[in-house]
């Protein structure tokens, strides 16, 4: 297993003005520093940009699987932009392989550790009411134009069961959805 990113091509970039090679190696140690075994870093790029007495790091990292993760930060130093934005970077990538690791995990659906209760007999005779379903929450949701495995990792880092998405393949709407055997499922409706 690997335990640290060896050696990820590492592209410095500077813009409004130049950034000295101390900066550049500081900012090198960071991020070969990253001492994560997933996801694999692939390459990364780091943009500096100092406007007046403002100093901006944003570092991309283009990974395995197609995964890309950036942040960025604005300071007075230099140094503590590139040490916050190489922290952000970290909390992102932990996030997103605690993610993986729960969806691969085995779920434990017993009953075993509820307590058992005797209810009185009012209580089961009473009678039941209908209720009718009403709209309890509604939200505006973009619908972006995604393949199909871009759709699955996006909905792989979310926290929903689904994910409404224009098919860049085909360009129709499209719906990805999580299966309770673990796989995907897709939709996509047919207008005759």
């Amino acid at each position: 297993m690997q335990t640290q990113n060896v050696n990820p091509p590492i592209v410095t970039t500077a813009r409004h003005g130049e950034v000295s090679d101390d900066i550049r190696e500081y900012a090198h140690k960071k991020i070969s520093g990253l001492h994560l075994d997933y996801p694999k870093i692939i390459e990364a790029k780091v943009i500096f940009d100092t406007q007046n007495y403002r100093k901006y790091v944003e570092i991309l990292l283009m990974c395995a699987n197609h995964i890309h993760i950036e942040a960025s930060t604005e300071t007075d130093d230099m140094k503590a932009a590139i040490d916050e934005t190489v922290s952000k970077i970290a909390r992102r990538m932990r996030k997103f392989k605690t993610r993986l690791l729960k969806k691969h995990r085995a779920r434990n659906e017993t009953i075993k550790h509820l307590e058992e209760a005797v209810f009185p007999t009012e209580i089961l005779e009473t009678e039941k009411e209908e209720i009718e379903p009403v709209i309890v929450h509604k939200e505006n949701y973009k619908v972006r134009p995604l393949f199909q495995d871009e759709a699955i990792m996006d909905l792989e880092l979310s926290d929903r069961d689904f994910l409404v998405f224009k098919n860049a393949g085909t360009d129709c709407l499209a719906v990805v959805f999580k299966r309770k055997d673990g796989d995907y499922g897709m939709i996509e409706p047919k207008l005759d």
